[in-house]
């Protein structure tokens, strides 16, 4: 027992920061040139959360279920070659995938709220485009940034920014149970490697609670 005791969380990790951080530019580098097309994705959903057409629901939600698969496919695929506890959370991945699929596309049951609500806007913009620079931030080269739709995090804010800004039941609300989680495993992740950029995910889960919670207060 006190032999368990000298052991820091740093001790369980099977891969350094430098090697975390490098699995980033080869993922980037194999997918070459999709990230002209996350980037428009991204666009594309910030256009339709704001102008609202009828088919914006569905649109919204095919955009998220392949981002969410691309993830959980090709990135968790590649991530496990580090982290063995990546293969099993591929099929959790795909199961979003469909649920987005299902209950945004077939049900239309994703569709933008009748207002824009602003910190679910600015969440949504944060992932798609701010979070790519944190890379650059921590002195690191831009092959090696986090993009919407390509990978976990940011895919993972800008599924909750999407969830704020959205009428949805239970089952959709549901939806963010994924996300959330991801967000506390991912900051259990790079707090045990002691980078700053942790606490990024910490503050969008608290933004998008309190996004959620202060209408109802309101009301």
């Amino acid at each position: 027992m006190e032999t368990w005791l000298t052991y820091s969380p740093e001790d369980f990790l099977l891969f350094s920061e430098p090697v975390y951080w490098r699995l980033f530019e080869l993922h980037n580098a194999a997918l070459w040139p999709a990230q002209f097309a996350a980037l428009l994705a991204g666009i594309a959903v910030l256009i339709l959360l704001h102008r609202r057409p009828t088919w914006a629901g569905r649109a919204i939600a095919a955009i998220l279920a392949l981002a969410w698969a691309v993830s959980g496919l090709v990135f968790l695929t590649r991530y496990a070659t580090i982290n063995w506890l990546a293969t099993d959370l591929v099929p959790v991945f795909l199961v979003q995938a469909a649920l987005l699929a299902f209950l945004g596309g077939y049900l239309n049951a994703i569709r933008p709220a009748e207002t824009t609500n602003p910190v679910g806007f600015a969440i949504c913009a944060y992932g798609m485009f701010l979070h790519p620079f944190v890379a650059l931030a921590d002195g690191r080269p831009p092959a090696g940034a986090e993009l919407f739709a390509l990978t976990p995090d940011p895919t993972a804010i800008v599924t909750l920014g999407v969830l704020v800004m959205v009428r949805g039941n239970l089952a959709v609300r549901l939806l963010g149970v994924l996300p959330l989680f991801w967000c506390f495993a991912s900051w259990a992740t790079l707090a045990t490697l002691g980078t700053w950029e942790a606490w990024i995910l910490p503050v969008a889960v608290l933004a998008t609670l309190l996004s959620t919670l202060l209408p109802s207060c309101r009301a």
